[in-house]
């Protein structure tokens, strides 16, 4: 153990509560994959993305609970309390685009729809990997996720920029309405996953 170890406290909860809600938003984005490539079993995927969601939100509950009761942590709580938050905002937003596709009934193959949730799952990748270095502090290997993520989401941006002009040509008004919302709604969890890392990023460099 370094000295830097060994004078700030290992209260390992806290690393393992993030841990946890990371895989949990990651259980998410690649079941928001499955639901796309298997519309037939939407609506049971839909209750598994549900009980995702509670499950992330219990995790924030404890996260919360345990800063209440702690006086020290390994991490400033402020911190942990943002980034815990910031990370469940993008659960939330998965979930709930999947529902407006479910409650819209978009049965039919989007391709746009398609590329966001390929984009989605690559950065919560690397949100993930960049999570599981805050244990050590791994400024590099940090560095290399946060530069993925930041990648993947000027490739949203341009993808969130075509989808508008195309969807503009589109004659049915209604059509145009639902489909904006969830375009918005996909870039907006790129956006979200971005935050999550300059939060990381944020950590990294108060505590290195």
């Amino acid at each position: 153990m370094s000295f830097k170890e060994w004078i700030i406290p290992q209260d390992k909860i806290f690393f393992d509560l993030l841990e946890e809600q990371s895989e949990l938003v990651l259980k998410a984005a690649e079941l928001f994959k499955e639901m796309l490539r298997e519309p037939e079993n939407f609506s049971e995927n839909i209750k598994k993305m549900q009980h995702v969601e509670h499950e992330g939100d219990e995790i924030v509950h404890k996260m919360i609970h345990k800063l209440h009761k702690s006086f020290i942590t390994p991490i400033d709580q402020e911190d942990l309390a943002k980034l815990t938050s910031l990370y469940d905002d993008v659960l939330d937003y998965i979930d709930s685009v999947a529902n407006r596709i479910f409650l819209f009934k978009i049965k039919q193959h989007d391709e746009v729809i398609d590329k966001f949730a390929e984009i989605i799952e690559k950065q919560v990748r690397e949100v993930n990997k960049a999570l599981k270095q805050i244990r050590k502090i791994k400024q590099e290997e940090i560095e290399k996720s946060f530069k993925k993520v930041h990648s993947l989401e000027n490739v949203a941006d341009d993808l969130h920029d075509d989808s508008m002009v195309n969807l503009f040509k589109e004659k049915d008004a209604i059509k145009v309405i639902i489909m904006k919302e969830i375009y918005d709604f996909l870039e907006q969890i790129t956006d979200k996953c971005e935050d999550v890392c300059l939060v990381i990023q944020d950590i990294v460099l108060k505590n290195a």
